[in-house]
């Protein structure tokens, strides 16, 4: 993950085995979208492990730059639209639907935004205090703004669907978003997105719990 290729490997390879079990669980093709949230995490997580092992390996500079699209692709582009998506699909209240689609909207702009980035300018990865750091050549007058819309289309659906665990993961998300900007300024898009991915391990519960009280 963050901190070095070992976690990155070991790391996706349990997120990938935890959401292949999530899969099994779903009684509804609605839950799909949402139980493959952890396999994607874990595709994310051995992709860094692979820019991980182009950087500490000289030998390897020829796999940086696709495995670095790759991670970056998970990390900016995926997830501001999917994870509206997968939620919207789940949610039965109608009303939230609608509001819903809005965030979904807002995360497919974040999605082009940062697709038209990762095309037309550069990016260097750098190992930096045990932490991955991405330098970007995107416009810095739109960083912020871009990122306070992805933030708001990852995680304003999770409190607003009425499906209540959704909002307990939300909650550690935001906890653990939070904790990484004060902590990890400079270290976003790589620490976030393991804290992201660790608590993705809570969809299962979430599935297993949703699906208990549909059979009751």
């Amino acid at each position: 993950m963050c901190f070095s290729p070992e976690a990155s490997f070991a790391g996706g390879v349990v997120l990938i085995s935890i959401g292949v079990a999530t899969v099994r669980r779903i009684q509804k093709p609605s839950q799909l979208l949402f139980a493959l949230i952890p396999i994607f995490f874990g595709l994310q997580q051995l992709a860094e492990g692979f820019v991980w092992v182009s950087l500490q390996n000289p030998e390897y500079f020829q796999i940086q730059k696709a495995s670095t699209l790759a991670y970056l692709i998970f990390a900016q582009v995926f997830w501001p639209a999917y994870i509206p998506l997968s939620v919207l699909l789940m949610e039965e209240n109608q009303k939230r639907k609608r509001i819903l689609k809005v965030f979904l909207v807002t995360g497919i702009v974040v999605f082009l935004y940062y697709t038209f980035c990762l095309i037309y300018f550069d990016v260097y990865p750098q190992i930096e205090h045990y932490h991955i750091r991405y330098y970007k050549g995107f416009p810095k007058f739109l960083n912020n703004p871009v990122l306070a819309i992805y933030l708001i289309s990852t995680l304003a659906p999770l409190f607003i669907s009425t499906i209540k665990g959704l909002r307990y993961f939300g909650a550690l998300m935001f906890f653990s978003c939070l904790v990484t900007a004060i902590f990890y300024t400079q270290y976003l898009t790589s620490v976030w997105c393991f804290f992201a991915a660790i608590i993705s391990l809570v969809i299962y519960w979430i599935v297993r719990d949703l699906n208990r009280k549909s059979i009751d």
